[in-house]
């Protein structure tokens, strides 16, 4: 299966967003996993004073987990789809919240106040992203000396376990409940797409790469464990 990538993703993502936020609720822990992610951006005062950019927002369940670590920050949440878009602006939110339509490997060039940034916040962009790499420097570029990312992301563990237990879930249950929306060839894609990523080992080593000395590596709770992981990095300080 050939991957889908930046307009036809984008795409998919647009008819998605209709019945994204039913699905994503069917996946126990998705929600608190997001929350504990963005706790682990140790931002001090509420994010008082500081600039926070959620990268690939989606329909805004991660920009609503920063807003609770950090509700004093200005919150800057971009996505490469409309329709999620769409779905995250129809949401309350408070005005320190801003949504901004942009891809990831756009960022740098088509927002003039695109940063620095305090921190950056990344739930499941980087494996659909064609060059991960070129995006991480983006990141770098964005934050301050200091600035801190946080990528929430399916990455497997490396154990052939967790890669079989990925094999059972995308098909009994992502793929058909994703068939049942009519989104079947997105559902597919996030099932080769984790298959085809860095396994967690080789990610937080791509990010070393990247600029940040500073790189840690945190395992999800239940089910999840092995298949999804959170990545702690800082750039160096001043």
């Amino acid at each position: 299966m050939t991957l889908l990538r930046d307009h036809d993703l984008a795409h998919a993502f647009d008819h998605a967003s209709l019945s994204y936020d039913r699905l994503t609720a069917l996946n126990p822990g998705y929600r608190g996993d997001l929350i504990r992610s963005a706790d682990r951006l140790r931002l001090p005062d509420g994010g008082r004073g500081l600039r926070v950019l959620d990268l690939g927002c989606g329909t805004g369940a991660s920009t609503r987990a920063l807003l609770r670590a950090a509700p004093l920050a200005r919150i800057t949440a971009v996505d490469a789809s409309a329709g999620m878009l769409e779905r995250a602006r129809a949401k309350r939110w408070p005005p320190n919240v801003r949504f901004l339509h942009r891809s990831a490997e756009a960022l740098r060039t088509a927002d003039r106040d695109a940063g620095p940034y305090d921190a950056v916040f990344a739930a499941y962009l980087f494996r659909n992203v064609t060059a991960p790499g070129p995006v991480l420097d983006t990141v770098r570029a964005l934050l301050r000396p200091g600035g801190r990312l946080v990528a929430h992301e399916y990455t497997l563990s490396g154990s052939p376990a967790h890669r079989a237990l990925w094999h059972a879930v995308c098909r009994g249950v992502i793929i058909p409940a994703g068939t049942l929306t009519g989104d079947r060839a997105l559902y597919r894609h996030l099932w080769r797409s984790v298959l085809d990523f860095d396994t967690a080992p080789a990610f937080a080593a791509r990010i070393g790469r990247a600029g940040f000395p500073f790189v840690r590596t945190a395992p999800a709770s239940g089910w999840q464990t092995g298949l999804v992981h959170t990545f702690l990095a800082r750039t160096e300080a001043p």
